[in-house]
């Protein structure tokens, strides 16, 4: 194996923080392990998310158009594929992806997940028109929850 793929591997194993990656490739393999001042992830804390009763504070009228008590028959959900930290926007300072009322279409980014350090892209699974948002930016989110509501 080239000693440049090593050397990569070494630098993506070190940004990702993850503590062990092996790789083969053919009837070579490698596996590179981080020892030392870096916890390894038996030592970290746990994070467990628990689902708690919404606050009876309304949300601001530009979040949601109508209350989810009125759920209509044609409206589909967009849910998480997995556990992690939803974000609206690609950044903190730019608008978010969707917003109320907007025409998305299949494929189009909705938001951002944010799992074990790694921001993945969350695509819509259908086209039609936002009616409402589910979750709010730095939100936890859970496998298969609802993100928006698309009509």
């Amino acid at each position: 194996m080239d000693i440049r793929k090593v050397k990569k591997l070494m630098e993506l194993l070190e940004e990702s923080g993850m503590s062990e990656i092996e790789i083969k490739e053919g009837e070579e393999s490698v596996k590179i392990s981080r020892y030392g001042n870096s916890p390894s992830p038996a030592q970290q804390p746990v994070q467990s998310f628990v689902q708690q009763p919404a606050p009876a504070s309304p949300m601001p009228s530009s979040q949601t158009t109508r209350t989810p008590e009125q759920p209509q028959a044609n409206d589909q959900s967009v849910t998480s594929p997995m556990v992690g930290t939803f974000y609206s926007a690609p950044s903190p300072t730019a608008k978010p992806f969707v917003s109320i009322g907007q025409k998305i279409n299949q494929g189009d980014t909705v938001g951002i997940i944010e799992a074990m350090k790694i921001m993945n892209q969350i695509e819509a699974d259908q086209s039609g028109t936002v009616v409402e948002i589910l979750v709010k930016d730095g939100e936890a989110v859970e496998f298969g929850q609802p993100l928006i509501i698309v009509k």
